[in-house]
């Protein structure tokens, strides 16, 4: 059975957006007075009175970067929560973020959707990673949350 990991914005990259996000505009932090928003950079909910910053991501272009990709029509961004000051990290293993309705969008190493699929039940998100991995065609899936169609992570094979 493959394992996966879900992989949060990196450090340097979360630097980067915080500068300057993927749409070409600087971050506007600010404080969550509520909390709740799903940080991408520690893959966790943020506290109330922590500073975030909504930036623009677009993570597939950046991954095509590093690999040589072509995403075509499939390059996109989107809004993402990030901490605005510093951030530890991801604080375990577990996959985030399952408790609601998500999609998974399973890509090929070349920048491809090879399909999607939606996951209702905490329950099955893990069986429904380990499906979209049989296809070894699959080189990454891209976890997003049904109610705004946002990134939430990006999951590969270890």
């Amino acid at each position: 059975m493959p394992i996966h990991t879900a992989r949060p914005v990196p450090p340097a990259v979360r630097e980067e957006l915080l500068r300057l996000d993927d749409a070409g505009r600087p971050a506007v932090p600010r404080t969550d007075d509520e909390g709740g928003a799903p940080l991408r950079c520690c893959l966790r909910r943020s506290r109330p009175g922590e500073r975030v910053a909504l930036v623009s991501y677009a993570p597939l272009r950046r991954w095509a970067a590093r690999t040589g990709a072509d995403p075509g029509a499939y390059d996109e961004q989107g809004p993402v929560f990030l901490h605005a000051g510093e951030c530890a990290g991801a604080e375990g293993t577990d996959l985030p973020f399952t408790h609601a309705h998500r999609t998974l969008r399973r890509y090929s190493a070349d920048g491809r959707i090879l399909g999607g699929r939606l996951v209702e039940a905490p329950e099955d998100f893990a069986p429904a990673l380990t499906e979209a991995f049989t296809d070894p065609e699959v080189a990454l899936v891209h976890v997003r949350a049904v109610e705004y169609g946002c990134f939430l992570y990006e999951v590969r094979r270890d």
